[in-house]
C-alpha cells in the first residue's frame, strides 16, 4: 500500500515508524526539513519537504498513486484541505486530524465526505473517551469491550491478595472460568504464556472473558471495585475539556490549572466544575483542596513529567485511581514502575484508530495496549481465508498471534483449541508487533 503521511509531528512520526515495519511504501510530507531529517535517520522511508495544502507538493509526494493520505499536521484547516486536494488528485482514501468537535456531527461529516474527507480523527476526543472509561472500570489497567460488551479484554495488575498468584495456566483451569490468558507484562516486557507459565505478583495479566465471567475474574485477581464520584483534575487542556464534557453532571470535579487565563476559560465553559488557579504539583495545595477525599485523580497537562509526578503525589495521599497523560513514550515504563493506575497516550490512541485503514483484511477495530507492547484487532475473515474452517490447534499460528474470542450471530465464545472460525465471524486477535505483517495473510 502506498501511504502519504502529511505532518511530521508526534502522531505522524509515530505512525510512520509503525507502518515502516511492514510492506508499505511510506512518504512523509512536512514543511520542516529538520523534522524530516531526524526521522529519516531513524526510519527507512521517503521524505518530501513541502506543504500539505499545496497541489505541487502533494504531487511531489506521489499523491496520484496513493492508496491512503493521512493528514495529521497541527492545523485542521490544512488537514481538511489536503484531503480534498488529495482526493481530487487521485488518492483512494483520506483521513484528516481535526480539533473541532463540531466536525464529528453526522451532518458535517457527510458534507466533508462529499468534499473528499473520508475519515476524521480528533485525538483529544478519543483520549477523553479513554479517560472516562478508565474512571468507570477502576479495577483494570486497561479494558476493551467487543460486541457491545459481551466480550472483554482486561489487563489486570496482580497483587499479593490474588487467588491466582503463583498459579500456572494449567492450574488456572481448576477455577473453570470462561476466559483465556493471552499475555503477561512482566518487568516491562510482554510475554506470550503457555500452560506451565506461572502468574507472579506484579504481573499485568491480559485475559479475554465474557461479561458473565467478568466480575468473577476480577475477584480471582483480588480486585476491589469502587464507585468514582469525586474527581480532581490537573491541567486545563483540550483533553480535560473533552473528558469533562463526557463525564457530564454526575461527578464532583475540581480542576487545577496553572495559567490564570485558561482557568477563567474553563470556569466559564463548565458551571459544574470548581476551577482552582494553581500548580498541581504543589503538595500543600493538593492537601488544601482535600485530595485525600478524592476517588480519582486525573493529570492531563501538556507535560508528561508533571502528570506522572502529580499522580504519584495523589497515590501517596491515598487516592485509589490515578490517570496520567504521558505523551513521551520513553516515560511509559517510568509511569508503570510508579504504579500509575492508567496511562493515556494521544499518539498511541490516534495511531490505533488510523492503523486499521492500512490493513488489507477487514478490520472492525484496532487498539494499542498501553500496558504492553501489543495490539488487539477485531477482524472479519473473508471467504477462503486461511484462518477459517480449521480447528485452531491445527492452525499452527505464529506464537505471537493469539485468538482471544469470537462473535458469531450475536453469540460470543472464548477461543479454545477445538474452535473453528467461519467466514464472517468477528475475531478478536491479540498480536505482538513482530507478527502484524503475518496477520493479514490469515484473514484475506
Amino acid at each position: 500500500m502506498k501511504i502519504v503521511i502529511a505532518g511530521a509531528g508526534e502522531v505522524g512520526t509515530h505512525l510512520a515508524k509503525m507502518l515502516s515495519n511492514e510492506e508499505h511504501d511510506i512518504v512523509l510530507l512536512d514543511d520542516d526539513p529538520e523534522k524530516l531529517q531526524v526521522i529519516s535517520n531513524q526510519v527507512d522511508l521517503l521524505t518530501v519537504t513541502g506543504h500539505a495544502n499545496s497541489f505541487r507538493d502533494l504531487k511531489d509526494a506521489g499523491i496520484a498513486k496513493a492508496d491512503l493520505l493521512i493528514a495529521v499536521t497541527p492545523y485542521e484547516e490544512r488537514n481538511v484541505m489536503a484531503c480534498i486536494m488529495a482526493k481530487e488528485s487521485g488518492a483512494l482514501r483520506t483521513i484528516a486530524r481535526i480539533n473541532n468537535y463540531e466536525y464529528l456531527e453526522e451532518k458535517h461529516k457527510e458534507t466533508l465526505r462529499k468534499l473528499g474527507v473520508d475519515e476524521l480523527i480528533y485525538p483529544e476526543n478519543l483520549a477523553g473517551k479513554e479517560i472516562v472509561y478508565s474512571l468507570k472500570e477502576v479495577a483494570t489497567r486497561q479494558q476493551i469491550e467487543f460486541s457491545g460488551g459481551k466480550l472483554v479484554l482486561m489487563g489486570v495488575k496482580i497483587r499479593s491478595n490474588a487467588q491466582i498468584i503463583n498459579k500456572s495456566l494449567i492450574e488456572m483451569a481448576q477455577f473453570e472460568p470462561d476466559m483465556r490468558i493471552v499475555a503477561i507484562n512482566r518487568n516491562n516486557t510482554t510475554i506470550i504464556p503457555h500452560g506451565r507459565d506461572v502468574i507472579l505478583e506484579g504481573d499485568i495479566v491480559f485475559f479475554f472473558t465474557t461479561r458473565a465471567w467478568q466480575v468473577e475474574m476480577l475477584e480471582l485477581a483480588g480486585k476491589e471495585i469502587f464507585p468514582v464520584r469525586n474527581i480532581m483534575m490537573v491541567g486545563g487542556s483540550r483533553i480535560a475539556e473533552r473528558t469533562i464534557k463526557r463525564l457530564g453532571d454526575h461527578y464532583n470535579i475540581k480542576l487545577i490549572e496553572a495559567d490564570k487565563t485558561r482557568s477563567e476559560e474553563i470556569a466559564g465553559a463548565f458551571e459544574n466544575v470548581l476551577v482552582i488557579n494553581g500548580d498541581g504539583r504543589n503538595l500543600e495545595l493538593l492537601k488544601e483542596e482535600r485530595i485525600s477525599q478524592m476517588d480519582a485523580f486525573v493529570a492531563v497537562t501538556g507535560d508528561s513529567e508533571t502528570n506522572i509526578l502529580a499522580c504519584h503525589l495523589a497515590k501517596r495521599m491515598g487516592v485509589k485511581r490515578t490517570v496520567a497523560r504521558v505523551e513521551n513514550l520513553d516515560f511509559m515504563d517510568i509511569a508503570e514502575s510508579m504504579d500509575i493506575g492508567y496511562v493515556v497516550n494521544k499518539k498511541l490512541i490516534a495511531a490505533s484508530y488510523i492503523y486499521k485503514y492500512t490493513m488489507g483484511a477487514e478490520v472492525a477495530r484496532a487498539k494499542c495496549l498501553t500496558a504492553s507492547q501489543a495490539e488487539v484487532f477485531e477482524m472479519v475473515p473473508k471467504d477462503g481465508a486461511r484462518i477459517t474452517n480449521t480447528m485452531l490447534k491445527d492452525m499452527q499460528l505464529p506464537e505471537d498471534i493469539i485468538i482471544g474470542g469470537i462473535t458469531r450471530n450475536d453469540k460470543v465464545m472464548i477461543a479454545k483449541g477445538d474452535t473453528v472460525i467461519l467466514p464472517g465471524d468477528r475475531v478478536v486477535v491479540f498480536v505482538l508487533p513482530s507478527a502484524i505483517r503475518k496477520l493479514n495473510k490469515y484473514f484475506t
